[in-house]
């Protein structure tokens, strides 16, 4: 069962990143002489697609690798560093983003500091996250466990949930991606970015699946 569920996540999951990029491309109209960071992101998102910027910098907090020579046209830099301290002026980039990565930078006051830096180097801005009022947990692939108190998770991921990797992983693992794991409300994403507008991405009407936080 864990393999045809997360075999159907993955084919689901290709419609909705089509249609997150069309959002993307509709409410930030990102140009070719633009530079664009991507805070938490990788060159493989970008590679995936022709290339919409002049420049594209990925920041992580680990080294990451990219041959320029396999993919012309996209001029990808990555680079080291924290999402919740940039090292870069005010309004240095022309877009801030990141896709699915606020969630997953520690406590409240780690979320605020991270949505304060992309606010602060970029003049546009694109901030993506699951939305905490979904009834399925979008890392787990289960329904309500995001819900339920934090001591319980751990073991609720490890035995009553259909991703795979959750039925090998070792309750280190585990208990790190919980720890790591914050979803946040609409209200919240609202007091994260007061001077952006939220779109919501549903997973069917009336239920959301993602909040977007955009600074046009």
């Amino acid at each position: 069962m864990a393999f045809s569920v997360y075999t159907i996540y993955r084919q689901v999951f290709k419609v909705w990143r089509k249609k997150r990029l069309a959002l993307f491309q509709r409410y930030i109209s990102p140009e070719p002489g633009d530079i664009l960071l991507d805070v938490g992101g990788y060159p493989v998102f970008w590679t995936a697609h022709a290339p919409m910027v002049g420049r594209i910098d990925t920041l992580n907090l680990h080294a990451t690798s990219f041959d320029p020579a396999n993919f012309p046209g996209h001029h990808i830099r990555p680079l080291e560093g924290d999402g919740r301290a940039l090292e870069f002026p005010d309004k240095s980039y022309d877009i801030a983003f990141s896709n699915s990565v606020i969630e997953h930078v520690g406590s409240w006051e780690d979320q605020k500091r991270f949505a304060a830096e992309l606010c602060r180097v970029g003049k546009r801005v694109w901030c993506q996250t699951p939305a905490l009022e979904c009834p399925i947990e979008p890392h787990f692939l289960a329904p309500f466990v995001h819900w339920l108190p934090r001591r319980w998770r751990p073991f609720l991921v490890k035995y009553f949930t259909p991703r795979g990797w959750a039925a090998k992983a070792g309750k280190e693992e585990i208990q790190e991606m919980v720890d790591w794991t914050r979803l946040i409300s609409r209200r919240e994403m609202t007091e994260l970015f007061p001077d952006c507008r939220i779109v919501v991405e549903y997973l069917v009407p009336f239920v959301p699946k993602s909040y977007i936080a955009v600074r046009m």
